[in-house]
């Protein structure tokens, strides 16, 4: 086990590093307003958090990561620009067996500038290589927002680009429905006998035979899913052409320079990627002004789908053998506007983990 001591110094040796760097030191209460801010980590992190009921307060929950909580009080009363840094203790319940930590140490980096979103990435990506050299750690890149950008691309309803979008960050998932939307798996026997049982009725009359009601939804909302199911069944396939296209983009790991090749290569029969990939190719520009080899940084199109869910751009991650991500991060620019009420700002960073920077260093 290492040394708290050893972690708590790594950890002050980073944050002095991004406060150098020209970040504001903040932090954050431990104990944080559960109702709103669960909604904003995903599926993943509301089953993880550590939720309790406060007399006063309501639902609360441990902090399980600083930059919700950064980003509500940056939206209520920040600067423009700003870059801010933490460092504190992060809570998340973890499987039984797993041998990982339930409450760790978390510094972090944090941009808020509208002038130029590559730039900003490309600076907190570069800020952390830098930190982190030395220990021989394996960054990996990706761009939620291609992927996202194809999705709502595609020449189907709404309903099944929402579906779609809704699950990017659960990669089974995500699959299945594009398989079925794709007309390349068949619809579930449960859905079909749904289906045979509401050509036979309206759902209205069919709710009336179920008898007693069990469950929270109402007959109205049970209705109209029922309504959506029926209306999602006219719907024709995903052309062919689309599907190949992005199942094709979810499997390319390449080098970065050598995927924007590829993707240039593909957006002219995916045209609704051309600004995403627009930002890709400025991004490794900046990258390459920072001293990064963008010939051989890897990228992966769905690096960052199993993460939070508020990232929706440029994802990064540093690796280790055997070892979580010892520093992760993204562009969270939709974050910024749910929490500014309409308000919103380019917002990109990051977070290290001391105690694995720790544990790798003495490795060597």
């Amino acid at each position: 086990m290492t040394p708290k001591p050893a972690i708590r110094a790594e950890g002050e040796r980073l944050l002095a590093a991004f406060i150098a760097a020209g970040a504001v030191p903040v932090e954050t209460d431990l104990l944080q307003p559960a109702e709103t801010l669960l909604d904003l980590y995903g599926e993943d992190i509301r089953a993880r958090a550590y939720v309790t009921d406060d007399p006063i307060r309501g639902e609360m929950m441990l902090r399980p990561d600083f930059t919700v909580p950064v980003v509500q009080a940056h939206m209520a009363h920040g600067a423009d620009p700003a870059r801010y840094a933490y460092l504190g203790e992060v809570f998340r319940k973890q499987a039984r067996g797993s041998g990982r930590a339930s409450e760790y140490l978390q510094v972090g980096y944090e941009v808020f500038d509208r002038t130029a979103p590559e730039a900003a990435d490309a600076e907190v990506f570069a800020l952390f290589r830098d930190l982190l050299a030395g220990l021989g750690l394996r960054p990996v890149t990706g761009d939620i927002g291609i992927l996202m950008a194809a999705v709502r691309g595609l020449e189907t309803t709404e309903r099944r680009k929402a579906a779609l979008l809704r699950h990017v960050w659960r990669p089974k998932r995500f699959k299945a429905l594009l398989d079925r939307f794709a007309g390349r798996a068949p619809v579930p026997v449960a859905r079909l006998r749904l289906l045979e049982r509401l050509a036979t009725g309206t759902p209205a009359q069919l709710i009336a035979e179920a008898g007693t009601f069990v469950g929270l939804r109402s007959a109205e909302e049970i209705a109209a899913r029922a309504e959506a199911l029926a209306a999602d069944a006219e719907t024709p396939p995903i052309r062919a052409t689309e599907a190949a296209l992005l199942y094709d983009l979810l499997a390319l790991e390449a080098p970065a320079a050598s995927a924007l090749s590829h993707l240039r290569g593909i957006t002219p029969m995916l045209p609704a990627i051309e600004p995403a990939v627009g930002r890709f190719a400025a991004r490794l520009d900046a990258l390459a002004a920072r001293g990064v080899d963008v010939a051989t940084l890897a990228f992966e199109a769905s690096h960052g789908r199993t993460a939070l869910e508020y990232y929706d751009g440029f994802v990064f991650s540093f690796h280790a053998e055997g070892l979580p991500p010892v520093a992760s991060g993204g562009r969270y620019d939709a974050l910024t506007n749910v929490l500014g009420a309409g308000a919103s700002i380019p917002a990109v960073g990051g977070v290290i983990r001391p105690e694995l920077v720790v544990q790798v260093r003495g490795r060597s």
